[in-house]
């Protein structure tokens, strides 16, 4: 069975494979496109409305079944932001890393003053499967809960994961890439989509 994944995101690709390769899915990337299509406009109001449009635009564009997520860090002290704004949060930055720097920093200025226990936040990771002809397969969804540290903490990981502290005390960036694996929002929701997948009919 094979699938294209609608990320330019090579750490998202990591974390897809290493959960549906072992299911016997093999999971393309848009780098093995001869022609890149172009990137849908994420104009949706939700982290769901967005992977639509993502998996649904990509799909069309390449005849190919594909799977597409939309997801980032909601903290309840600010009304959900960062929300489905969190890769571009900050709107500075010309690389990955560089954004990922200036968001976290934005982040932690919002918050300063904020007590721990209000601190309370959560990655959200919504995935939409979709066929060429426009029809949506299967959605799922997952969250990995914590709080927001005082300072990025660890190497591993993207994004906000150095500023996602767990209950155990260590944050996201701290976790082995197999032990986020196992329990992060990304994981749940692509271990449901791989439940859907193992259920469809075969083509023999």
């Amino acid at each position: 069975m094979q699938i294209l994944l609608a990320t330019g995101n090579p750490h998202k690709l990591d974390e897809v494979r290493a959960i549906l390769q072992p299911e016997g899915i093999e999971v393309l990337s848009l780098d093995t496109l001869d022609t890149m299509p172009a990137e849908p406009v994420e104009d949706a109001d939700s982290f769901e409305g967005n992977a639509r449009l993502k998996a649904r635009g990509y799909a069309a564009a390449t005849g190919q079944r594909c799977l597409a997520d939309d997801s980032g860090l909601c903290v309840d002290a600010i009304d959900g932001a960062p929300g489905i704004f969190s890769a571009r949060y900050a709107g500075a930055g010309t690389t990955r890393d560089t954004r990922d720097q200036a968001n976290n920093t934005k982040l932690l200025l919002a918050i300063e003053h904020v007590p721990r226990d209000l601190r309370t936040a959560r990655f959200v990771c919504c995935m939409c499967l979709a066929d060429p002809d426009g029809s949506i397969i299967a959605e799922s969804k997952g969250t990995f809960e914590g709080v927001i540290a005082q300072s990025p903490r660890g190497t591993n990981g993207f994004g906000y994961d150095p500023l996602l502290e767990l209950p155990e005390g260590c944050t996201s960036a701290e976790l082995n890439p197999p032990e986020k694996n196992r329990r992060s929002h990304r994981a749940e929701a692509t271990r449901a989509m791989a439940a859907v997948l193992r259920a469809q009919p075969s083509d023999d």
